[in-house]
C-alpha cells in the first residue's frame, strides 16, 4: 500500500522515501551500501526519490533475526529522515515501531505527523505471542500511544482500528478510516484467468476454501485445521497460498490431513487467477487481535466476485460489513465445529454462493482503491496546511 500512497501523492507532490533493503522478495534484493538513491521500476515519476539505507535484509522467517532488519534500519534513517527537507512526515508501521520513530522525527524536524496505522503494535505482538507482556511491551505501549497523540492526524484501516486507537486516548476527530480498497476494473479489461493455476489450487476437491497471503500470527489456525479435518469427507479442501512466520507449526497441525495443501505464492501476474480459483476465501483474525489487524485482503476478493468465508469476531471489519453486504458469513475464531458446519452449509448451497458473489461485486465499488487514495492525499495536504 506505501507505493500506491506514494504514487497518489506524487502526482502533485514531491515525495522522499526513506526505506530500508528489501527482505520479503528474494529477486528484489540489494548488494550492501550505506545508502543508495533508487527510482522505482513502478513509479517512473520524478516526483518521487527513493533513498535505501544499508539496513540487514534477513528473511521474513527468520523471526530473530529480523529484529536486526529493525534495529539497523532505525539506526540509518532516522540520521537521513533529520537531514531530507519536508514539510510533512509519513509515518507506517513497518518495521513495528516505525510510528514512533517517525514521531521523534517529526518532533525534531518540527513538522506535523500523520500516522498510517496498518497494524497495531505492540497489541499485535503480545496478542500474537511474539512478545510476552511485561516491560518492554508496557514501555512500547507508553511511546506508542505518545506517538498517535502526537500526530496531526492517524489513519486507520477500518472502523475496528479506529475504535482501537481512540481507546487508546486519541481524539476521535484526528482518526480517520482510509481503506486500502479494491481495484476496480471497467468491464472487459479484467486480466485473463490462467486454467494451470485454477487446476493448481482446486486439484479434484468438489469445493475449495483458500486462505491467500502471508501465514502470520494473526490468524486462527488451530481453529482451521481442525474445521478442515471435520470436512475431509465432505470433498471440501482448505488450500493456503503463501508463506509466512507460522507456515511450519500450521504445516505440522495438519499432517495427515489429506484435504489441506500448502502452495507457494504465485507470481504478481498470477494473482487474479488465485482470486478466481475458489469457491470461496477465507479471512481469519484470532481471538484478541480484533481491530489490531484489519486483512486488507479482503477488497481483491470482493472485486473478484468471490464470497468469504470470515473466521473472526463479528466485530471485525469483514464480518461486520461482510454481513451487512451480503459478501460473506462469519464464524467463532474458537469455535471449529462452527466453521465447519458454515462452510459444509454454504457448499451446498449454490444459490446463496451466487448472490454473496454479486453482492461481493457490489461492494467493491463502493470500496475503490482511487477514492480511498484521494481520502489519503487530503489527509495529508491537510496536516500541511494546520
Amino acid at each position: 500500500m506505501a507505493q500506491t500512497v506514494v504514487a497518489a501523492l506524487s502526482v502533485t507532490h514531491e515525495v522522499t522515501v526513506v526505506c530500508g533493503r528489501p527482505s520479503y522478495d528474494p529477486t528484489e534484493r540489494r548488494a550492501w551500501r550505506l545508502w543508495r538513491t533508487e527510482r522505482s521500476d513502478s513509479l517512473q515519476n520524478a516526483n518521487v526519490k527513493i533513498i535505501r539505507v544499508g539496513s540487514t535484509d534477513y528473511s521474513r522467517a527468520e523471526m530473530r533475526r529480523r529484529v536486526l532488519n529493525y534495529l539497523t534500519y532505525v539506526a540509518l534513517s532516522v540520521p537521513m529522515a533529520l537531514a531530507v527537507r519536508c514539510d510533512v512526515v509519513l509515518g507506517m508501521t513497518d518495521p513495528p515501531f516505525e510510528g514512533i520513530v517517525a514521531a521523534f522525527v517529526a518532533l525534531l524536524k518540527g513538522k506535523p505527523l500523520v500516522y498510517n496505522v496498518r497494524d497495531m503494535y505492540p497489541d499485535m505482538a503480545v496478542g500474537g505471542s511474539i512478545v510476552k507482556a511485561g516491560l518492554l511491551s508496557r514501555v512500547w505501549e507508553i511511546l506508542h500511544r505518545w506517538a498517535l497523540r502526537r500526530a496531526t492526524r492517524v489513519v486507520a484501516l477500518g472502523q475496528d482500528m479506529r475504535e482501537r486507537i481512540v481507546a487508546k486516548g486519541v481524539w476521535p476527530e484526528r482518526v480517520e478510516v482510509v481503506r486500502d480498497g479494491a481495484e476496480i476494473r471497467e468491464a472487459g479489461s479484467e486480466p485473463a484467468v490462467d486454467p494451470e493455476v485454477v487446476r493448481a489450487i482446486r486439484g479434484d476437491f468438489q469445493f475449495v476454501l483458500v486462505h491467500a497471503g502471508n501465514l502470520g500470527f494473526y490468524g486462527a489456525w488451530e481453529t482451521l485445521i481442525e474445521a478442515a479435518r471435520k470436512l475431509a469427507d465432505d470433498g471440501i479442501g482448505l488450500v493456503f497460498v503463501g508463506d509466512g512466520a507460522q507456515r511450519g507449526e500450521i504445516e505440522a497441525a495438519a499432517a495427515g490431513c489429506t484435504n489441506v495443501r500448502f502452495l507457494p505464492f504465485f507470481p504478481a501476474s498470477k494473482i487474479a487467477s488465485v482470486l478466481a480459483a475458489p469457491d470461496a476465501h477465507v479471512v481469519t483474525v484470532r481471538r484478541g487481535l480484533e481491530g489490531v489487524i484489519v486483512p486488507s485482503k479482503v477488497y481483491g476478493i470482493i472485486a473478484a466476485g468471490k464470497p468469504i468465508v470470515a473466521v473472526a469476531g463479528r466485530e471485525t471489519d469483514v464480518a461486520k460489513i461482510g454481513e451487512e453486504r451480503g459478501f460473506a458469513v462469519s464464524a467463532d475464531p474458537d469455535d471449529a465445529t462452527q466453521v465447519a458446519d458454515l462452510v459444509r452449509r454454504i457448499s451446498r448451497n449454490a444459490e446463496m454462493l451466487q448472490q454473496m458473489g454479486r453482492a461481493a461485486r457490489g461492494a467493491a465499488n463502493d470500496y475503490g482503491r482511487q477514492t480511498e487514495l484521494r481520502k489519503f492525499v487530503r489527509i495529508i495536504e491537510e496536516a500541511h496546511r494546520g
